[in-house]
């Protein structure tokens, strides 16, 4: 087939084909095939059919947070770019990212303290805000749960996909691990990044509009 004659949708319909005919028997249930497929998607990365994670009933619960209207947070500009505001106006979703905010570099500045973390801390004066997208800052991650633990945030879904090399793997498992009872799609290892996490929000809204 002649990609160059081919319309955009023919060719993500195509990709699809390509990724499930090489992923081959997965073990994934079928909605969160749809995550996965799309963060693999987004990267070329087959490795996310192994190592993403979802909390019981994480697909189902995030399609009920985006459906309710949540606000969503992000880490990150390239992300809060990444996310389809089409896909979500259905649903009245407002989407934030407040790390690039002067007030949040005086804050970071002041309290000797990251900009992902002061972000963080911003974005939790909003109670609405209960969707999280972490796809860049382990601190973002390692502070939100922070929060949650001293009962100051109650998150209705965590994708948690920070990427590097310092804190990244450490934050996922600390996610993974946590006691509360919060829904998170995450995965093990290094990798990840602002691209897979939008790709997931954008996965999780089509479904919901699906359903």
């Amino acid at each position: 087939m002649d990609s160059l004659a081919m319309k955009p949708e023919e060719i993500e319909t195509e990709s699809f084909r390509i990724i499930d005919a090489e992923a081959g028997e997965h073990g994934w249930h079928d909605a969160e095939w749809q995550v996965v497929r799309r963060a693999i998607h987004t990267s070329a990365d087959f490795e996310y059919a192994r190592s993403m994670v979802f909390s019981e009933g994480a697909v189902e619960q995030a399609m009920a947070a985006i459906k309710s209207g949540c606000g969503i947070a992000t880490d990150t500009n390239m992300a809060l770019s990444g996310i389809s505001k089409v896909r979500l106006t259905p649903f009245g979703n407002r989407v934030v990212c407040h790390v690039a905010d002067p007030d949040v570099a005086e804050l970071a500045k002041r309290d000797g303290i990251t900009r992902s973390i002061a972000a963080m801390r911003k974005t939790l004066t909003v109670p609405d805000n209960r969707i999280f997208v972490i796809g860049n800052a382990p601190t973002a991650l390692f502070e939100l749960l922070r929060l949650i633990d001293e009962g100051q945030a109650n998150p209705a879904l965590i994708i948690g996909l920070p990427v590097g090399f310092v804190g990244a793997e450490e934050s996922k498992i600390a996610l993974a691990a946590t006691k509360h009872p919060v829904p998170f799609i995450t995965n093990m290892g290094r990798k990840g990044g602002s691209n897979v996490a939008a790709a997931v929000i954008n996965a999780l809204a089509i479904l919901a509009a699906n359903r």
